[in-house]
């Protein structure tokens, strides 16, 4: 019988990701796009479980695990949830998001300091005066490899919402620019606030992926793939050698107990 949540996650997680509890990692690599996890299992040359599941998971032989969980905001929390089971020393999500702010470009990353929570979701986990943050030493550690390569980065507050098609709403779009965020998603507040709730380390390095306050900077399948071919490799791998120095920094790890 699953009785407690801990029962539940240790079952769950498996059947969700196709992936036996032992065969997970201390550090786990999130997102939500297939190609990801793809071009992750090729690089590390590592097996996919779940390809029939809901969720997809992979581990390489120095025990980084990445898993496709999705996309939006209850998608995350689920995942999120589920961790407990593997007691993750830590989690990242690579994410793509929307630029707001005219200075925002294509292929810019942003690192978080917040995330508004505009899902819902969240407010089921913690009350909705409760922001939405990162544990900020692994932005740190984050910011410092951005930085000592070169790479064109910016912070601020994101804002995570559960509505996939807005960019016609010209309300909407107003809205969003009256809260001063720098960019728009559908996980990052979500994923800060249930890795809180579950005592989970968490960041989020986001990749601008479209420009869509103006119709000729919405997201197509023509423009997505440009992308893709850009800045994905670059995106794993500022993520894969961040989870790699937390793994060498045990010290640093420690400072996220609650």
């Amino acid at each position: 019988m699953l009785k407690t949540k801990m029962d539940i996650a240790k079952n769950w997680l498996p059947r969700y990701t196709g992936m036996p509890l032992d065969k997970f990692g201390d550090y786990i690599i999130l997102t939500n796009f297939r190609n990801y996890l793809e071009r992750f299992a090729e690089r590390y040359n590592c097996r996919i479980y779940g390809s029939n599941n809901p969720m997809q998971a992979t581990t390489s032989s120095d025990g980084i695990t990445m898993i496709n969980f999705g996309m939006g905001s209850a998608n995350t929390a689920s995942i999120m949830d589920l961790l407990i089971a593997v007691d993750p020393k830590a989690v990242l999500f690579l994410g793509k998001c929307g630029g707001i702010k005219r200075s925002s470009e294509i292929g810019h990353f942003i690192l978080p300091i917040a995330a508004i929570r505009g899902e819902g979701t969240s407010n089921d986990y913690k009350p909705p005066e409760v922001p939405a943050l990162p544990s900020f030493k692994m932005h740190k550690l984050i910011s410092e490899k951005l930085h000592n390569q070169g790479l064109e980065y910016r912070t601020g507050v994101v804002y995570t919402t559960n509505r996939r098609v807005w960019e016609w709403d010209h309300k909407f779009k107003n809205y969003l620019r009256k809260l001063s965020a720098i960019a728009v998603d559908m996980e990052t507040a979500t994923l800060f606030i249930v890795g809180h709730a579950n005592k989970i380390p968490r960041g989020a390095l986001l990749l601008v992926s479209d420009l869509p306050m103006t119709p000729e900077g919405v997201k197509t399948t023509e423009n997505d793939l440009k992308t893709n071919k850009s800045y994905i490799n670059l995106h794993l791998d500022i993520g894969i050698e961040s989870v790699i120095d937390l793994g060498k920094n045990d010290e640093f790890i420690k400072h996220f107990k609650y």
